[in-house]
C-alpha cells in the first residue's frame, strides 16, 4: 500500500496520526508544510483548501487535519478560528470568557481531508464534553489542558495516552481508514 502524507506544521498532530492510522494498516509520513489557511466561518472550506494547497506542494497523496473547539455558551466560539484564539488569548482566555457561564458544554470537530489531485474526501470526528474551571496539568497541547470529554472527569491532557480513546481526531481518522482502503 502507498503511503499517505501528512501536511501539517504541528508535529504532535503528526504523531496522534501516525499512532491511530498504524492501527488501521494505512503508512503515514510527516511534511512539515506551512499552509496557508483561508478565513472562513467552514471547517469544511478550510479542510478542502488545505488539502489542495498541500497536493500541489507535495505532489502525491496527501491529507490535512482541520479541527475546532466549539463552546456552545459562546455561540460555537472559537471553532474554526480556535488555532488563531488559542495563539492570542490561550486557555486562560478562553476560561475568563466563560467566567460565571454555568453552561460550560463543548464539543471538538475534526475533519480529515484527503486529496490526490482528483479525488478529494472528507471524514470528519466528533466528541462532545465540557471545558474545565480550570487549566489542569499534565501537559498535551492546544486545549487538551481544559477540555473534558464525556464520559470522564479527566481532561484531554490528563488522560495523556488514553486521549485516542475518546478524540475527535481518532473518530475522523477512523472512517478516513476505512474508506481508504476501499479505494
Amino acid at each position: 500500500m502507498e503511503t499517505i502524507t501528512f501536511a501539517s506544521t504541528n508535529q504532535n498532530k503528526f504523531f496522534e496520526v501516525q499512532l491511530i492510522l498504524s492501527t488501521q494498516n494505512v503508512s503515514v509520513e510527516f511534511a512539515k508544510i506551512s499552509l496557508v489557511e483561508i478565513q472562513s466561518d467552514s471547517l469544511e472550506e478550510i479542510a478542502r483548501e488545505k488539502a489542495k494547497t498541500a497536493f500541489a506542494e507535495v505532489g502525491r497523496q496527501v491529507i490535512v487535519e482541520d479541527d475546532g473547539l466549539f463552546i456552545d455558551s459562546l455561540g460555537g466560539f472559537p471553532g474554526p478560528y480556535s488555532s488563531f484564539v488559542f495563539r492570542t488569548i490561550g486557555n486562560d482566555g478562553i476560561l475568563k470568557l466563560l467566567t460565571g457561564s454555568a453552561n460550560r458544554s463543548a464539543y471538538f470537530r475534526s475533519l480529515i481531508a484527503f486529496y490526490d489531485g482528483i479525488t478529494l474526501s472528507i471524514s470528519e470526528g466528533r466528541v462532545d464534553g465540557r471545558i474545565s474551571e480550570r487549566v489542569t496539568e499534565g501537559g498535551g497541547w492546544g486545549y487538551d489542558p481544559i477540555f473534558v470529554p464525556d464520559g470522564t472527569d479527566l481532561t484531554f491532557a490528563e488522560l495523556k495516552k488514553s486521549k485516542n480513546e475518546y478524540s475527535h481526531r481518532r473518530r475522523a481518522l477512523e472512517k478516513f481508514a476505512q474508506w481508504y482502503l476501499k479505494l
